[in-house]
């Protein structure tokens, strides 16, 4: 898959906008809050903020879909702490399959739109087939806020809506560049595929 050249081997992604400072600012406060339960919880707490704060504004290129998949757009990679911000825009009816994000914490809010969000426990594995079983799923509307924390990591994403796009901002403890995607094989088996995931130009 293709992928930008921002964070390739040159300087880190740092994508203007309005109120970048005051986002990056709330994400350093709670990354010293302890382990990672205590740091996912208090960024949930300041990502609601900032989605509600109207001083913050994404840049426009975060409401522009894209035809053929969800946009990725990485704004912000810590050169301090490391964690890399990214925003995705999600075009109708456009998600995700079963994946994980390959060890690391995250936090994920609803910027606009609604997302189906549905969790996923894994049961048994046998080398790369998985057995997974839903764990139930919410509707999350803006101003919402949520964290994974491995193992409990597998999820699926998916803008539900016929007409509409949504856009989310998601905070990860380290550049996500690669995950685990899973493509059902038999009832609730799956076939773990290791996965590049593209970067999409942000400007």
């Amino acid at each position: 898959m293709s992928k930008s050249s921002e964070g390739a081997g040159g300087a880190l992604p740092d994508v203007p906008f309005h109120g970048r400072e005051r986002l990056v600012a709330g994400i350093d406060q709670a990354l010293a809050a302890g382990d990672c339960h205590a740091v996912t919880a208090a960024l949930r707490v300041v990502m609601c903020e900032l989605i509600r704060d109207p001083g913050v504004r994404l840049p426009d290129c975060v409401h522009s879909p894209i035809e053929d998949h969800y946009a990725r757009r990485e704004l912000y990679r810590s050169p301090t702490h490391g964690y890399s911000v990214v925003a995705m825009t999600w075009g109708p009816g456009q998600g995700t399959p079963i994946h994980d994000h390959a060890g690391c914490w995250c936090v994920e809010g609803v910027w606009e739109g609604e997302l189906e969000i549905t969790q996923f426990e894994l049961v048994e594995r046998d080398g790369d087939r998985f057995r997974f079983r839903s764990a139930g799923g919410l509707q999350a509307g803006p101003g919402s806020a949520g964290s994974l924390i491995p193992p409990h990591e597998y999820h699926t994403i998916r803008n539900a809506d016929p007409r509409a796009i949504a856009v989310s901002l998601h905070v990860y403890e380290g550049p996500l560049e690669q995950c685990s995607r899973f493509e059902q094989a038999s009832g609730e088996w799956y076939l773990r595929v290791d996965t590049a995931l593209r970067t999409d130009q942000a400007a």
